[in-house]
Formats: structure tokens, C-alpha cells, sequence
């Protein structure tokens, strides 16, 4: 049985193939399209998995959305009716797009999916998951566990903005729910906006601003936006927030009442003025009042449910430095964190649950690697470099492990391109820049020079998983969390100065361990460079400049070595470098 699972619509569209319950692939729709977080019906990711399964789109059994349209339109019209007449406005925006797009999406899915085969019905052929199901089943069935806890938070899906959930075998039930408005994804995003960064992509630099910052507004937050309970449910104060009324803004006019004027998203955030430090408090305190609300979450479901694992899925799931916590606090001895546990993995996710759960097929192992996009030409880079007139050295392997090591140690920045594309949002050893973790100004120039973004931004490091307890304080199970970069852990202090690179302003680090048969040839990158440097371990972050999708093809990594600080590039067997002259003035024009 081929099952196809599909996100798109809101943000991260994504495709996923099920072959007799393996998957065969999983992409997202930005990796193609080269807009970032698109959210576009995915004809290419459909294109690209079909084309891995080696079959059309008439030899699918069946299409599974990942979440059900009329559930959330009812949405939309009850917020109206319950808040009516404030966001009127907005209400009267969004009726006629969900009357003429969204209302109607099974339709638009079929006339979308019938440009693949026209003459193909598929009134019986297509089906629709909930939202939470679909995060929950992508979080569970990945897993290694055979019986686990699940907890799924975002910003909101139809109704549900938090599900408890336990998974035994191919049973996955719902325990309770959580409804919209009252979202913990929502407040951290009123956050995010708040303090000038963009929803749904700017959390992540809320929460590498935090450490920048006191958590001096807990007790506000506390005594006005949230009503929180010892079980960690809790109510938010709709009087502080717009974004049940209004598509304008997350929060309200009290918000800034209370915490004053917001931050302009054009200017920059100066930690020696005051408006700075009182942006990067705001980040402290929404981020511990996340943690601490979800230490209290995971310690009620671990009683509630007496399992000693947990999987986390949703947005929220993202926070590697809650998942820490709720790692070491809750009571729970392992966590698991998807690679995609946001909107694009509820493709994968709405694939099992329909294979899994609505046809109870046979349980399958699913591979514990995030590796299920297009494989890398790297033919193609050699064709551009050539006629580019920039040097290219074609390599065995070994010889290609031990240049790039060398250049690593020269301290060169280089872009790594290696077998297929990850599935998810962070890059984990195939699409990735690397360079040596030792110096604050790498770190510096990486964010200046090549990423083109804000200077607080951190860095991961990866590391061999057999050494990774000598670098990081990883607690008991903290390796299976650092698998997918899903936590963030302490950087020994004796190692703090040597690693300066990929070490937070608060000592801490969101590591990658990396085991040799996940990236065989990373792997083997991290054993060379730990030779000639005396320590295994290297910067590893996305391939891609701000604003720009992680690279896919060859052609896309080339183009951004060109256009940023990126000294080598290495493509498989394929090494390129800059030539002299053109790195000088790429770094006079720095």
C-alpha cells in the first residue's frame, strides 16, 4: 500500500510516501521552490517523492491531509461570534480567502493532485487527519519506543493548541486537550513579535536572544497574561493579545502597556542601551516561563501515565533549551524530538497515522536518520566551477576527508553537500557549513560574513557520539535528545575557551552527536580534523544565507558559496575554492 501524505496551506508544506509502511520520502516544499517556508500546495515535494517511489501518482492508494479544513473554519467563525465585534476587520479579510480557498480545500487538493493524473478519482481516495493526530503520529511512530508518552504543542491546529497523547505498538490515543486561544505557542510568538523578529521563523532567535537577558518579567507575565495551574494547563488573558481578533498583531495595546513600546523589527538590538537589555529580559522571561510551565506539563503526564519515555511534537518542540529541562526535570528518562516536529513533519505524520491507526497496518521501523530528501549531484558543481573558471579537484574519498580537514584547521569556512537532503529544519551533517569551533570571531565572521544575521545568534557544535561526554554535560538520555540538535546542554567549562565558537553566551551549546553509521563521511571529517587539531569537534550549522531556504541542488550550494564568506566548497568528491583574489575582496567589501 502507498500512502501519501501532504501539509501545506499555513506555513512548511511538505510531501511524504509511505511504501508498505517504510518510508520512501519526505520533502519540503521551500527546498524547491526556494521560498522559504512556503506554503504552497507541494507539487514539487509530490513530484520528488513519486519519483523516489518509481511510480505515478495513479499507483498511490491513497492521499492523506494533515488536518481537517471545516474543523478549522468552524474556528474561525465561532472566535468571530464569541469576540464579535472586535476583529471585525479581520474576520471580514478572511472570510472571502476561505470562502473561495480554504473552505474548499479538498477540493483544490483534488484538482491539484488530479494535474498529476487527470482521469485518476479521488472522492474515495482522499483523507484528512487532525492537526495534533498528525504531530503526534510523526513524533510516535518515528520513535524508537515501543510505548511512550506524547505531548504535542504549537500554535494552534483546528481547535487543539496542546494533546497529551500515549502511543503503545500501533495504538496512539489522545488523553486531553488544550483549545485555542489558550496557546503556549501563541504567547511565545506574541513574544517573538514583540520584540521585532518575524512569527513562525522569528522564535528561534527569541530564544538565542534569551540568555542576553534576566528574566525580570516572570512575575508580570505571570500576575497578568496567564492563569497557570500546578499541572501546567492555564489560561491566557485575551485582553493582552490580538491574535484571536486581529491579523495586524499578536498582542495588544495593554501588552505594550505593560511592557513597553515594542521593537522596531529594523533596528538593531544593542545590548548596552537600555531598550536592548529590556528586549533581551522580555526574551528571558517568556523563555523561562515557557520551561517552567512545560517541566510542570511533562511531571503531570509522567505521574498521569507512569511511562518512562516521551516524545515531544508541535513548534514548541523546537525549544531545545526547554527540552533540556524537561529532560532532566520531569521525570521521564528519555526524550525523542523528531527532526521535522513542526507543520512539515505533520506530512510524514498524517501518512503513518492513516497507515498505522485507520488501516492497522503492520508496524514498521522506521530508519533513525532524518536523510529522506534528493540525493546531491555533485556533477553538477563541477560543470559550474568549470566554467566559472574556479579550481576544482575531483577526490577519492579519504583524500577528500583529509583536504577538507585541512582546510578546516587553516581556518576556512566550508559549505558540506553530502547524499540526500535532511527533512526538517536543521541541517545534520549533509547540508551544512562547517568550520572550526575555537574562536569567538569565527563565530563572528560566520554570522556577519556568511549567514547574514543577527551577531547574538549561537552555533551548534557536532561531535562524535563517543566523545561528546568529554565536551558537554549531557545527562542520562541526553544522547538520544542531541541526535536531531533537539537540546541544549552545558559546554564543560574546561573546554568553554576552545570551543568559544559554539559556546552561548550562558556556557551552553545545542549539540549534535553524531554516530558513524547516521553520516559516514562527517564522521569520518570529525575523526580527521580531531588528528590534526587535538579536538573532534566542528561548527556545524544550515547551508544557507537569512531568509533563504536550507540548499538542495549542487547549483544552489554553489551559488550561495559565491555570493557569501564561504572559503571551500565540497560536494561529495568534488572540492571547490575560492581563488585568492576573489575571497580578498569579498572580504574587503565585509
Amino acid at each position: 500500500m502507498r500512502i501519501l501524505g501532504i501539509s501545506a496551506f499555513y506555513h512548511d508544506s511538505a510531501a511524504a510516501l509511505l511504501a508498505d509502511g517504510r518510508i520512501v520520502a519526505a520533502a519540503q516544499e521551500e527546498r524547491f521552490t526556494r521560498k522559504k517556508q512556503d506554503a504552497r500546495f507541494p507539487a514539487h515535494a509530490i513530484a520528488y517523492c513519486l519519483q523516489e517511489g518509481h511510480c505515478t501518482i495513479s499507483d498511490v492508494d491513497y492521499v492523506v491531509f494533515y488536518e481537517k479544513p471545516f474543523l478549522k473554519f468552524e474556528r474561525l467563525l465561532e472566535t468571530y461570534v464569541g469576540f464579535a465585534p472586535r476583529g471585525y476587520q479581520s474576520f471580514a479579510m478572511a472570510i472571502p480567502l476561505w470562502l473561495r480557498e480554504k473552505l474548499f480545500q479538498k477540493d483544490i487538493i483534488r484538482r491539484e493532485l488530479q494535474a498529476f493524473a487527470p482521469d485518476f478519482d479521488w472522492q474515495n481516495k482522499l483523507l484528512f487527519t487532525e492537526h495534533h493526530m498528525s504531530h503526534a503520529a510523526s513524533a510516535f511512530y518515528a520513535s524508537p519506543f515501543q510505548e511512550a508518552a506524547v505531548l504535542t504543542l504549537d500554535g494552534v491546529g483546528e481547535w487543539c493548541t496542546t494533546s497529551s497523547a500515549v502511543g503503545r505498538g500501533n495504538n496512539l490515543s489522545i488523553v486531553s486537550e488544550l483549545h485555542f486561544p489558550h496557546s503556549l505557542g501563541l504567547l511565545y510568538s506574541a513574544f517573538t513579535y514583540y520584540t521585532g523578529f518575524k512569527v513562525n521563523s522569528g522564535e528561534y532567535k527569541l530564544m538565542g536572544l534569551a540568555p542576553y537577558g534576566q528574566p525580570k518579567y516572570v512575575d508580570l507575565i505571570l500576575d497578568n497574561l496567564i492563569d497557570l495551574k500546578d499541572d501546567g494547563t492555564f489560561r491566557l488573558d485575551l485582553d493582552y493579545f490580538e491574535f484571536h481578533t486581529t491579523a495586524r498583531r499578536s498582542y495588544s495595546s495593554k501588552f505594550v502597556g505593560l511592557f513597553g513600546p515594542p521593537r522596531d523589527p529594523f533596528d538593531p538590538i544593542d545590548f548596552e542601551t537600555a531598550e536592548g537589555q529590556r528586549f533581551a529580559n522580555c526574551a528571558a522571561s517568556v523563555q523561562q516561563v515557557l520551561e517552567d510551565i512545560l517541566v510542570d506539563m511533562t511531571r503531570a503526564l509522567q505521574r498521569e501515565t507512569g511511562l518512562r519515555d516521551l516524545c515531544l511534537g508541535g513548534g514548541v518542540a523546537l525549544n531545545g533549551v526547554a527540552n533540556a529541562r524537561i529532560l532532566a526535570e520531569s521525570g521521564f528518562e528519555r526524550v525523542f524530538v523528531p527532526p521535522a516536529p513542526g507543520d512539515a513533519g505533520c506530512a510524514l505524520g498524517a501518512a503513518l497515522y492513516a497507515d498505522r491507526i485507520h488501516f492497522g497496518n503492520p508496524e514498521r521501523d522506521i530508519p533513525d536518520h532524518p536523510f529522506w530528501g534528493p540525493a546531491v549531484e555533485e556533477s553538477a558543481l563541477a560543470k559550474l566551477a568549470y566554467e566559472d573558471e574556479q579550481p576544482v579537484e575531483q577526490l577519492g574519498d579519504s583524500a577528500m576527508i583529509d583536504r577538507v580537514a585541512h582546510d578546516l584547521v587553516k581556518g576556512h569556512i566550508v559549505g558540506w553537500m553530502d547524499g540526500a537532503l535532511e527533512f526538517g529544519p536543521r541541517a545534520l551533517g549533509n547540508r551544512s557549513i562547517l568550520a572550526a569551533p575555537h574562536t569567538a570571531e569565527m563565530r563572528d565572521r560566520l554570522n556577519r560574513d556568511v549567514k547574514k544575521r543577527e551577531q547574538f545568534r549561537p552555533f551548534a557544535p557536532v561531535v562524535p557520539i563517543e566523545m561528546a561526554g568529554k565536551y558537554f554535560d549531557l545527562p542520562p538520555g541526553g544522547m538520544r535528545l542531541a541526535r536531531f540538535m533537539s537540546g541544549v546542554f552545558p559546554v564543560r567549562p574546561e573546554w568553554r575557551a576552545r570551543l568559544a565558537a559554539v559556546t552561548h553566551v550562558d556556557g551552553t551549546a545545542r549539540v549534535q552527536t553524531l554516530e558513524r553509521t547516521m553520516a559516514p563521511r562527517l564522521y569520518a571529517l570529525l575523526e580527521a580534523y580531531g588528528r590534526l587539531s587535538g579536538l573532534p569537534v566542528l561548527l556545524n550549522t544550515s547551508f544557507n544565507l537569512s531568509g533563504e531556504p536550507i540548499v538542495n541542488r549542487a547549483v544552489e550550494g554553489y551559488l550561495t558559496f559565491r555570493r557569501s564568506g564561504i572559503d571551500v566548497l565540497a560536494v561529495g568528491q568534488t572540492r571547490v575554492a575560492k581563488r585568492a583574489s576573489l575571497r580578498t575582496k569579498q572580504e574587503n567589501a565585509a
